[in-house]
């Protein structure tokens, strides 16, 4: 998961070789498939598709996406809405029937992954960025751990079988035990939603120690890691006009967005079903944020007629 475009961003003052890594053009082009021109991250808002991926070492499995957030940025008030897919989501996968949103990386990558949420979420996703687990440990390790605010007492094990503790209230975290945290959702009573939220945790606090001038000492070895683990489509252009763009963002600006739904399984496998009414409000949210109205179609028009 790349979670601070920000930090990205100002990483390539003194590290351009390594972060120009990072880069990988996606088939679609500079745009969404939903705009009418490209977007420039100094004057317009724009969202990033955030995936962190599970690799497998099968050349014929190119893994799933254990994180989907997708994150919104408005220049005019420079504010982020930072919303949360849960993995188990029943919905329609373009060329696919419907299936778990996360089934979509692993049936055709990132690119099937934008396609997924750009339909789901009626918006565009003009970004991407994937982060695989050893990079997210190894970045939060650099910055130096992240503080989350633990809901209730709980241990976990990591791949290895070893154990790790957490105790409510405020805990510092390193990067294996944030991987084991974010991961976690078994033994928590609000399952992916639990997930999920402590994920967005994790999301603030990175925001918040990449900013802070105690990591500008690193920024070469952090550099390092982001061009070795991470990919997106943001060229260092773009994350450098961000920077400049954003320059009093904040974590006290951005907002968390939690879907509502109800539990279903078919045949013995489980899904998310998404309020349909609550995920109105949340698409009707994130397309006025990025201030963004999608085409009338003949179906619209008839809603519309229909409203009133």
């Amino acid at each position: 998961m790349l979670f601070t475009v920000a930090g990205l961003s100002f990483m390539a003052y003194k590290s351009y070789s390594a972060l120009d890594n990072t880069y990988t053009e996606i088939e679609r082009g500079d745009k969404s498939k939903l705009r009418d021109e490209q977007v420039y991250v100094s004057n317009d808002p724009f969202s990033v598709l955030l995936l962190g991926v599970e690799d497998y070492s099968d050349e014929y499995d190119q893994g799933r996406s254990d994180t989907i957030m997708v994150a919104t940025f408005n220049p005019k008030d420079q504010t982020m809405k930072l919303v949360s897919i849960p993995r188990d989501t029943l919905v329609d996968i373009p060329g696919y029937e419907e299936n778990k949103i996360n089934h979509s990386y692993a049936y055709g990558g990132k690119e099937l992954v934008i396609d997924t949420v750009e339909d789901f979420l009626d918006i565009p996703i003009d970004y991407y960025a994937t982060v695989n687990f050893d990079g997210f440990k190894n970045i939060i390790d650099e910055v130096g751990g992240v503080t989350v605010d633990v809901p209730f007492d709980f241990y976990d094990i990591n791949k290895d079988w070893d154990k790790f503790y957490y105790k409510e209230g405020k805990q510092k975290l390193n990067g294996e035990e944030a991987l084991v945290y974010a991961r976690m959702r078994k033994k928590d009573p609000r399952g992916d939603f639990g997930r999920n939220e402590r994920q967005r945790q994790i999301v603030t606090s990175l925001i918040d120690k990449t900013l802070s001038p105690k990591t500008f000492l690193k920024v070469d070895d952090l550099a390092k890691e982001v061009g070795d683990n991470v990919e997106t489509n943001m060229k260092i252009k773009e994350g450098l006009a961000f920077i400049q763009k954003y320059n009093d963002f904040s974590p006290s600006s951005l907002e968390q967005i939690e879907f509502a739904g109800t539990d279903q399984y078919y045949s013995g496998v489980y899904y998310f079903i998404p309020d349909e009414e609550k995920t109105e409000e949340i698409i009707k949210e994130l397309q006025d944020h990025l201030q963004y109205s999608p085409p009338q179609t003949e179906e619209n028009v008839e809603d519309e007629e229909t409203s009133y």
